[in-house]
C-alpha cells in the first residue's frame, strides 16, 4: 500500500484562502518546504476553516492506477477517522501524474462523505483547476501563480520558521556532518565506547549480577538529564564527547526511555535542537535512538515532515528499531499530535526497570541454589 511521505498537523492554523494563489502560498508554510511531485491534502473543520491535518503524498511515477487508488483511499480514511468534514487538494507536477491521484482522492472523499472544497494542480509557476472546465476562469494554458491575498496572518507563514526549498533540503538538515566535524565525532565516540569497556572490565566480575550495566545506565541517566536541562536553558553542547556519550548510552533502553519520558511538549523547541544536534553527529550504529526521540518530538510539535525524515535516519541505521517502527505506523496513520503523549514519567520508568532488575536477580539467586544436575 502507498502511504503518505509526510503527515504534519497544524492545529493552530485557519485556512482563509480566498483564491487559488492564496492557497498555493499557504501550503509551503504548512509543510515547512516547497512540495514537488506531490499531492497535498489539507483537512479542515467547518465552520471556521481550522486546519486539522496536512497530508503530503509522493506522486507515483510512472502513473499507476492501483497506487493512485491506494493514496486516495488512505487519505480519505485518515480524514474520516478524525471526523474531518472537508478538505482541499493540490497536486504538484505534470497532469499525467497529478490527475490520476487527484481523481482517486476526489472519488474516495465523495464515498466517505468528505466535502472537497478545492482541487488544483500546480506546475512551473502556473495552476489549473482539476474540476472546473470554464475557460473564462480556468484557461487551458493555466493561470500564473500569484502571491496576492495571502490568507493566513495567524499561521506558520508569519511565525519566522524558514520554508525550505524542498523535502530534500529538509532531509539535508538532518544529514550526517562531514569533514573535520565527523572525524572529531568518530574519535569522541571511540572514547565513549572505551569508557564503557573500562566499566565492564572493572565490574564484570562483581558478585552483584548486572553491576556493570547498572553503572553505565546511572552515568547515562545523569548525562541525559543534564543535557536536556542545558538545552532547555538555552544552552548547547560544549564538547563532542558530551554528544558521543549520549549516543552510546541511549542504546540502553532504560536511558532511552528516561529521555523519552522527559519530552515535555512545553520545551519542544529545545528538545528539537538537542536531538537534531545529536542525530547529525551520531556515528553509524548509534543513530536510531536519538533519531526516534527527534521524530517523537517533531510529531508532538505537529511537524510530521521532520518526524518522517528523522524516522528515515533511524530505520536506515537500524531497520528493526521498535520505537522507530511504532512511530512510523502511527504517523503514517495520520495520528494527531494530541496522541503524542509521554509513555511514563521518569519516576515510573525508574520503577519499571528497578522491578525488572529485581525479578532477574531473584531468578538468578533461585537458580544458584539448585543442586547440581537439577533443572528448575
Amino acid at each position: 500500500m502507498t502511504v503518505p511521505a509526510d503527515s504534519p498537523t497544524t492545529p493552530s492554523a485557519r485556512l482563509r484562502a480566498s483564491t487559488p494563489s492564496a492557497l498555493l502560498a499557504v501550503i509551503p508554510h504548512l509543510l515547512g518546504f516547497q512540495p514537488e511531485s506531490s499531492l497535498v491534502i489539507i483537512g479542515i473543520e467547518q465552520p471556521g476553516g481550522k486546519v486539522k491535518i496536512t497530508l503530503r503524498y509522493d506522486l507515483p511515477d510512472p502513473a499507476d492506477a492501483s497506487q493512485a487508488e491506494d493514496v486516495g483511499e488512505h487519505a480519505a480514511a485518515v480524514l474520516q477517522s478524525q471526523r474531518i468534514p472537508a478538505a482541499v487538494a493540490v497536486g504538484y507536477g505534470p497532469d499525467r501524474l497529478v490527475r490520476p491521484v487527484a481523481s482517486a482522492f476526489a472519488e474516495a472523499a465523495l464515498d466517505a462523505g468528505i466535502e472537497l472544497r478545492e482541487s488544483l494542480r500546480a506546475d512551473e509557476g502556473r495552476y489549473w483547476s482539476c474540476t472546473c472546465r470554464d475557460e473564462t476562469c480556468c484557461p487551458a494554458e493555466g493561470t500564473p501563480t500569484g502571491t496576492n491575498g495571502h490568507p493566513l496572518p495567524d499561521t506558520p507563514a508569519d511565525s519566522g520558521e524558514p520554508v525550505l526549498t524542498s523535502r530534500a533540503a529538509l532531509a539535508q538538515s538532518l544529514a550526517p556532518l562531514g569533514g573535520l566535524a565527523a572525524e572529531s565525532m568518530r574519535e569522541a565516540a571511540t572514547r565513549a565506547e572505551q569508557h564503557v569497556t573500562k566499566i565492564v572490565t572493572k565490574l564484570g566480575g562483581s558478585s552483584r549480577p548486572g553491576a556493570a550495566k547498572r553503572a553505565i545506565a546511572a552515568e547515562g541517566l545523569a548525562a541525559v538529564s543534564e543535557m536536556i536541562a542545558l538545552y532547555r536553558g538555552g544552552g548547547t553542547f560544549s564538547t563532542d564527547y558530551q554528544l558521543a556519550w549520549l549516543t552510546v548510552v541511549l542504546k540502553d533502553l532504560r536511558v532511552r526511555d528516561d529521555a523519552w519520558s522527559r519530552m515535555d511538549p512545553e520545551h519542544a523547541p529545545a528538545h528539537l535542537r538537542l536531538w537534531t544536534d545529536v542525530v547529525r553527529r551520531a556515528q553509524p550504529g548509534h543513530v536510531a535512538p536519538a533519531a526516534s526521540l527527534l521524530a517523537f518530538t517533531a510529531w508532538q510539535s505537529g511537524n510530521g515532515a521532520l518526524a518522517n525524515v528523522a524516522l528515515d535516519r533511524a530505520l536506515a541505521d537500524d531497520p528493526g528499531y521498535s520505537m522507530a517502527q511504532l512511530l512510523r505506523q502511527v504517523i503514517t496513520a495520520g495520528a494527531p499530535p494530541s496522541m503524542a503523549r509521554l509513555p511514563m514519567t521518569p519516576e515510573e520508568v525508574a520503577d519499571s526497570y528497578d522491578r525488572a532488575d529485581q525479578e532477574k536477580q531473584g531468578t538468578s539467586a533461585s537458580e544458584d541454589r539448585q543442586p547440581a544436575g537439577v533443572t528448575p
